[in-house]
């Protein structure tokens, strides 16, 4: 997992409450668990004008002309901001997978569902919570920015846990030290095990010496 430090970048608006994981990535698209691949499928159901499948290449696909993705403003944007209870719905992990694959490794709500925030942290995104109507006057600046030929820059810093704006404000936002860690350093729930590593082989040692019969039937 690549450790998320400074992120700063084009922000795109997805702006309606309750997104939930089948409309971030929808089940025909979970036969996989490679983790990657899902970019292109990524918000299938609207970001397109026909039903996607796996393994379809859609480079010619026909878009949705009023998706935020779709817009020349937004392309290449690496921050989501949107509305309350994002990611609600089923547990599936590819959610956030499909989104990292796209490109986008922060999204700023209100509120998340729990188990997609989680799942967020352990796939390298950073999920922001704002007050609401923090989040709505973001939207409003997001909005009044359309003539700038770059887009709606917010920049993200970790480590002192703030999003500044275009006209330089500084929003703090809480994170778990733990998960704020993790992400800073660019471990997983593997990476972050493999940090014990010794720590587990002289266990390992240490039993077999104590209790040998348990380990005669892996020998």
């Amino acid at each position: 997992m690549k450790s998320f430090t400074v992120l700063e970048g084009v922000t795109a608006p997805m702006d309606r409450a309750n997104v939930d994981t089948d409309l971030i990535i929808p089940k025909q698209f979970l036969k996989s668990i490679k983790r990657s691949g899902f970019g292109p499928y990524l918000f299938d159901e609207v970001r397109y004008l026909d039903r996607g499948e796996p393994g379809q290449d859609c480079t010619d696909r026909p878009l949705n002309p009023d998706f935020p993705l779709n817009q020349r403003r937004y392309q290449g944007a690496r921050v989501l901001l949107a509305r309350e209870n994002f990611g609600c719905g089923s547990s599936r992990e590819h959610a956030p997978w499909a989104l990292e694959d796209y490109g986008i490794h922060c999204i700023i709500a209100p509120s998340f569902a729990d188990i997609f925030y989680n799942n967020c942290f352990k796939n390298g995104i950073l999920p922001i919570e704002l007050d609401a109507a923090v989040v709505d006057r973001l939207f409003g600046e997001l909005y009044a920015s359309e003539g700038y030929s770059e887009g709606f820059i917010l920049k993200v810093d970790l480590d002192k846990q703030t999003v500044i704006t275009p006209a330089g404000e500084k929003i703090h936002f809480e994170v778990d030290e733990f998960r704020k860690h993790c992400l800073l350093n660019g471990l997983d729930d593997i990476a972050l095990t493999l940090t014990s590593a010794d720590a587990i082989r002289d266990f390992e040692k240490s039993w077999r010496q104590k209790s040998p019969w348990l380990f005669d039937a892996i020998r």
